[in-house]
């Protein structure tokens, strides 16, 4: 298992950012991903217009996981509506 970050952006309304973390959340969680800590980094306004959108509300989650399940979290969350933008980035054990 390797630890990871996903850095993610969610709307600024309240409702759509959370059904976003809430769906997200499932989806790590019926992949068998461990979630370490959570950071709630808040409102930020983003470099470019993402969906329409100039502000964003910005989660960093520390995880764990194999990284063939991080292939298929990648295809997952890009079906998510209520995610505008996500990173993953693979930590240094």
């Amino acid at each position: 298992m390797r630890r990871y970050e996903i850095m993610s952006i969610f709307p600024m309304e309240e409702d759509q950012h959370k059904s976003g973390r809430e769906q997200l959340l499932s989806d790590l969680s019926a992949n068998g991903v461990e979630i370490e800590k959570t950071d709630e980094i808040g409102e930020r306004d983003l470099t470019y217009e993402i969906k329409k959108r100039k502000k964003g509300r910005y989660v960093l989650f520390t995880v764990k996981s194999d990284p063939a399940k991080i292939v298929n979290l990648d295809r997952i969350f890009k079906l998510n509506a209520n995610l505008l933008k996500y990173l993953f980035v693979r930590l240094d054990d």
